[in-house]
């Protein structure tokens, strides 16, 4: 089976450079949408297959003729890796649709082995890269519902900047919550950084220029009401003090159609990243891949502690898989009826 992704402006210019370079019978294993400095492009991945049926040898050593061939396939052991695939993605709360894509990919790789399979879907669908690789930018604002997890996950950064010898200040614009402030300082003083605060948008374009020598900054936000125009506009105020780049942080365990409808919001203003936090705790995380997935998130560092000198982990796609499918420990999802356990297979022609 050869593999490819193919990038390009929209999905029809994709679909033809799909059809010169592997042909009509080519089957579409993923499609994702691509953002970058240039706009917006689309990411196809494709896969044709490049076997020979395998079959009998006549006594003469030719082969037998086509009506007695006997044809060998791994549809018995691809039928077993995609129950079990599809077990787990019931018991995490995959919605259909990435459910549907990590099947494919998984049918149509052959993999024999689930956790293999899940980890090369992974590492297909998804994006995992650090922080500080994903963006280009110094100056990081840390938002998210309530209660995710952003003061601590500003604290870690900033811990992690400090252990490499970088310059950090840390801003903190969460001053409404009862002891966010107090909570951070503590934090920022025994890494013996100071803690700058800022109301209002002014305020933090303010505290930017004052740091504008410091390697790194990290801005802790209020954990605003998303679903609220009004307190979601001044979140995006925050984000024109300045070239900041926007990181959502979110609990594992959140429910897979909320996480899907927050990843969207925070898309519509320029979040690409995804910090997810709470892996240590969780046991459902469905609502991970639903927020990289419909909000085009890349899976960045983890928050997998509350230790702050060492709670960050690098995402990477087996690392991700063995907690979807821990190993040597079998999955039974319980039957949802809006669940297919099939694939799906599209082809170009």
């Amino acid at each position: 089976m050869r593999l490819k992704s193919f990038y390009a402006k929209n999905m029809t210019e994709a679909m033809q450079m799909i059809r010169d370079t592997l042909g009509e019978d080519a089957i579409i294993v993923a499609t994702r949408e691509e953002r970058g400095e240039r706009g917006t492009s689309v990411r196809v991945t494709a896969a044709i297959d490049e076997k020979e049926p395998a079959f009998e040898l006549a006594k003469d050593g030719e082969a037998a003729d086509a009506s007695g061939w006997l044809q060998y396939d791994d549809e018995e052991e691809d039928s077993a890796v995609v129950e079990q695939l599809t077990d787990v993605m019931i018991r995490h709360g995959v919605p259909e649709d990435v459910t549907d894509q990590i099947l494919s990919y998984a049918t149509v790789m052959g993999y024999n082995e689930p956790l293999k399979a899940l980890i090369a879907a992974l590492e297909t669908l998804f994006t995992f890269r650090p922080l500080h690789e994903i963006s280009t930018k110094s100056r990081f604002l840390f938002i998210g519902p309530p209660g995710a997890g952003k003061t601590i996950t500003t604290a870690k950064f900033a811990a992690q900047a400090v252990i490499e010898d970088k310059s950090v200040a840390v801003i903190t614009t969460d001053l409404e919550r009862a002891g966010a402030t107090h909570q951070l300082k503590a934090l920022t003083d025994l890494m013996d950084i100071q803690l700058e605060q800022a109301r209002t948008a002014a305020e933090l374009k303010d505290a930017l220029l004052k740091y504008d020598d410091v390697d790194l900054v990290y801005i802790d936000s209020p954990g605003v009401n998303p679903f609220d125009p009004k307190s979601f506009k001044q979140l995006a105020k925050l984000l024109s003090a300045g070239d900041i780049e926007p990181v959502l942080v979110l609990p594992a365990g959140t429910d897979p159609y909320e996480s899907e409808d927050l990843a969207r919001i925070y898309a519509t203003i320029g979040t690409e990243i995804l910090i997810p936090t709470r892996l240590d705790m969780a046991r459902r995380y469905g609502g991970l891949l639903s927020a990289a997935h419909s909000g085009n998130l890349c899976f960045a560092e983890s928050g997998i502690s509350q230790s702050v000198a060492d709670g960050l982990e690098r995402m990477t796609p087996k690392g991700f898989a063995t907690y979807l499918l821990p190993p040597g420990k079998k999955i039974t999802g319980q039957p949802k009826d809006n669940l297919k356990k099939s694939s799906k297979k599209f082809r170009t022609g």
